[in-house]
């Protein structure tokens, strides 16, 4: 396998694969299961137990077979794993909430961790709004920019093509070995020679419609900040500028003529405090000069106790609806300390009562 050097040992990084790829173990369980046993070897042990506690009839590890397995795709494609802990783990995304617990990489590794922006747009792009793409992308890159993007067709497609010779990202929905879409597999070369292929996926894993809101939040997470060239209104693009935002990034729109709808989305951005972008001198002195150093809403709610009573676990449970509550709400509503309920909010979810979202929410 190979494995960037860091502070954790080959026993620690299997585990935490295996912890990554356990059923009903998201990003947010994940994090709080490493905060809870301090390593993913001594979470995996406890597992079984904590999910039956709250209930679950009966739950199964992964097999270290399939692990194995996972780890022998991505030598046979030359992949790099990073999993959360990771000295090459890039610092901007493990700040985010919460962070990706494991990467699959091809390419250089050390551009993620680089002076990153990201672009996204429109995938039936205008040929002006490509070729802006393009030219902005190769400023940005000349500029000392990593350009991260999608790997779509359009302003994507144009956006990598631009900074191919300077470095640029491509986060993809499936596996990193998945070419989608495979018109791009050209393109998919070049930046596996040139530049850095990323995705949280096991290797093989072929894109779902389910698997690019989180694509959307890697890219925003990866970089500083997000440009927007072309977009309509109800785009994935936009989502991923919301999700910019929520992470304390700055968000760059383009501006467009009002008679294409694909302008719209970049307009409404404006419209509600997006900084204008016509070129890369209004990128740099955006990222220093107006951006507000926003922290991402954090996790600190105290240490989770080594046990929780069962009562407040089924009080926990019967205060969960599908509209997704604060972690906090819900402590006031039980008269219980928050690191306790979030204790509680872990093993229900860990028997599939519960579902734990970023920002500290939890739903049915």
């Amino acid at each position: 396998m190979s494995a960037p050097t860091g502070p954790l040992d080959e026993a620690e990084r299997f585990a935490r694969l295996r912890l990554a790829r356990t059923d009903r173990v998201g990003p947010v369980s994940f994090r709080q299961l490493l905060d809870r046993f301090g390593t993913a070897v001594r979470a995996l042990e406890a597992l079984p137990d904590l999910a039956r506690r709250a209930g679950a009839g009966g739950y199964d590890l992964p097999p270290v077979e399939r692990i194995e397995a996972e780890l022998a795709a991505g030598q046979a494609r030359r992949a790099t794993l990073v999993v959360l802990g990771d000295a090459a783990y890039p610092p901007r995304l493990a700040a985010v909430d919460p962070p990706p617990p494991v990467l699959w990489t091809r390419g250089d590794v050390h551009l993620l961790a680089g002076e990153t922006i990201a672009m996204v747009g429109a995938r039936i792009a205008s040929a002006g709004g490509q070729r802006i793409a393009r030219g902005l992308a190769q400023a940005l890159g000349q500029d000392g920019f990593v350009v991260v993007s999608g790997l779509a067709r359009g302003i994507d497609a144009a956006a990598h093509a631009g900074s191919l010779p300077t470095g640029t990202v491509a986060v993809l929905g499936g596996g990193v070995d998945d070419v989608y879409p495979s018109d791009n597999a050209g393109l998919y070369d070049q930046i596996v020679e040139q530049g850095c292929i990323v995705s949280e996926n096991p290797m093989g894993a072929r894109a779902q419609a389910r698997d690019f809101p989180r694509r959307n939040r890697i890219i925003s997470g990866l970089s500083r900040g997000v440009i927007v060239v072309e977009a309509e209104l109800r785009s994935g693009s936009l989502i991923t500028a919301r999700l910019a935002g929520e992470q304390g990034r700055d968000v760059f729109a383009v501006p467009g003529s009002p008679l294409d709808p694909r302008s719209k989305g970049p307009n409404e951005l404006l419209r509600q405090g997006a900084i204008l972008c016509e070129g890369v001198e209004d990128v740099r002195r955006g990222l220093e000069t107006l951006r507000t150093l926003r922290e991402p809403p954090g996790d600190a709610f105290g240490a989770m106790p080594d046990e929780v009573d069962g009562a407040l676990i089924e009080r926990v449970a019967a205060l969960l609806s599908p509209t997704p509550t604060p972690r906090d709400e819900l402590a006031r509503a039980c008269g219980a300390p928050v690191a306790h309920v979030a204790g509680a909010l872990l093993e229900l979810s860990l028997a599939g009562r519960a579902t734990l979202l970023p920002g500290g929410l939890a739903s049915l």
